[in-house]
């Protein structure tokens, strides 16, 4: 057995850092290591648990109703509040999602026949919304915002009508940081009748505890559903999320139920059927152990790291934070106010911090419907652990900047030129898996690794027909785990 753990460990050691915060996206490390210790021993005593019947293994019950009751009182929720805990974000999102069509048609039976209900939301929404609205059937309605990703309430309120089954808004929203107009949203919403989620998957477990923010969650009348991730700012392993309803009426019916078949009868209040334990238990462990005041010292902790990077960037010409955010997510750009040749461009930034030691997640920009574009930028997730080295950080982002400052964005014009010379984005003509990989060895990914630099491929993906780059993108991910 050790010749396999050895192997494992080989594997591992060509992943970027998962703690010590040289990694500012998809791992949240509260620099706790009792709480590793903690969920790792939670996790093990309920492996064997099968959460597709808790009937069967009631401390699964136990353990989400605990879980729930903590997060319900986190955000605000009175007893008419409940939820279910979920796999991830996604699978919380889809959920508020599917809920609200049902309700939705519910609603019209006997009304004039609508051919598809309307998913309302910024354009900054988490893309797991997108999902969502392909898996369900819904036509999503993207809202355009300023190039900063701000999105005004009176844009969203105009576009409520009979055919929305949802109007979502985020806390904060993942690409900049931004809290949407949620009360004003929401308010509107409810005058009309429209369900409201908050989708807090990133900021929920910290939010709540920020200072100086309006109200945002269950005390916002019109808010009928909120989700937030564990995995993330909970600091639970992945996945687990919850997704709090309410109503009961609600919350049932995000539900399957069936005694349509010969077996057992089946309910499930998530996607999946089987569902481990373990992250449940990592999550309840956790929450049990760290409290109101644990997690109000994390975020007390995150605050003063905002502040700090916050303060760097505006010393450093060329450079800026996009917008006002709050909470843990920050977003780099290139500061268009000073000449080309003192600009820092983000992307490249994000491929210079490499050489350093740290590791921001370059993000491609998006021209909205309205022809508007949110600029193409580097993302920062602020975890409490980055707080005894913020110094360090600030300062490696300085001395990045400098190393590409006034070099301009990566341009992939030779390989816009082959597709359209190939004829792919023509009449929603796009690359096959084997015409997609060669593109890819072009733009220089044909070998993904933690220090690969990503400013072509970004350049290629923003400025592609999008389903030439998600035909790319499918190929790149789908190439990395053939075997």
């Amino acid at each position: 057995m050790s010749d396999i753990l050895d192997r494992l460990r080989r594997m591992r050691a060509a992943d970027a850092p998962t703690h010590g915060g040289r990694v500012l996206s998809y791992v949240y490390d509260s620099g706790l290591a009792e709480l590793d210790e903690l969920a790792d021993a939670a996790a093990r005593l309920a492996r064997p648990l099968n959460g597709l019947d808790p009937t069967v293994f009631p401390s699964i019950a136990a353990m989400e109703r605990d879980v729930i009751g903590f997060s319900r009182r986190m955000l605000h929720g009175g007893r008419s509040v409940v939820g279910t805990v979920t796999s991830g974000g996604t699978e919380s999102c889809l959920l508020a999602v599917k809920t609200a069509r049902d309700l939705w048609r519910r609603s019209r039976a006997g009304a004039p026949e609508i051919a598809r209900p309307r998913l309302l939301a910024p354009a900054t929404v988490h893309a797991a919304f997108i999902k969502a609205a392909q898996l369900f059937d819904l036509e999503f309605d993207a809202v355009p915002c300023s190039p900063d990703g701000v999105v005004r309430a009176s844009d969203l309120v105009e576009r409520l009508d009979d055919d929305v089954a949802l109007v979502v808004v985020s806390a904060p929203s993942y690409p900049t940081g931004m809290l949407d107009p949620i009360a004003e949203v929401a308010a509107a919403a409810s005058a009309r009748g429209i369900a409201c989620h908050v989708d807090s998957c990133f900021g929920g477990f910290v939010l709540p505890r920020w200072p100086g923010l309006p109200a945002w969650d269950f005390r916002v009348a019109g808010v009928t559903s909120i989700s937030a991730d564990l995995h993330k700012f909970g600091y639970a392993p992945k996945g687990v999320s919850v997704l709090l309803q309410r109503g009961r009426r609600r919350h049932r019916a995000q539900f399957f139920a069936t005694t349509g078949w010969a077996g057992y009868p089946v309910v499930n209040p998530t996607l999946l059927g089987s569902r481990s334990a373990s992250p449940l238990a990592a999550a309840w462990a956790i929450t049990q152990h760290l409290g109101d005041d644990g997690y109000r010292r994390l975020t007390g902790s995150i605050h003063r790291v905002a502040l700090a990077v916050t303060v760097a960037v505006d010393g450093i010409p060329g450079l800026r934070v996009i917008g006002d955010p709050i909470g843990p997510a920050i977003a780099l750009g290139a500061d268009a106010g000073v000449p080309a040749s003192e600009r820092v461009d983000p992307h490249r930034l994000a491929d210079a911090l490499v050489a350093h030691g740290w590791k921001i997640q370059p993000q491609p920009g998006l021209v909205q419907k309205d022809g508007v574009r949110i600029a193409h930028s580097a993302h920062l997730t602020l975890t409490p652990v980055l707080e005894p080295q913020v110094g360090e950080f600030t300062r490696a982002l300085a001395e990045a900047a400098d190393e590409v400052r006034g070099r301009p964005a990566a341009n992939p014009r030779m390989l816009l030129a082959a597709l359209r010379l190939l004829g792919y984005g023509e009449g929603g003509r796009v690359p096959g898996p084997a015409a997609a990989w060669r593109l890819l060895r072009l733009a220089g990914a044909g070998s993904v690794s933690a220090d690969q630099p990503m400013a072509m491929l970004m350049a290629l993906i923003e400025r592609a027909p999008r389903p030439v780059a998600e035909a790319l993108l499918t190929e790149l991910l789908a190439r990395m785990s053939e075997p």
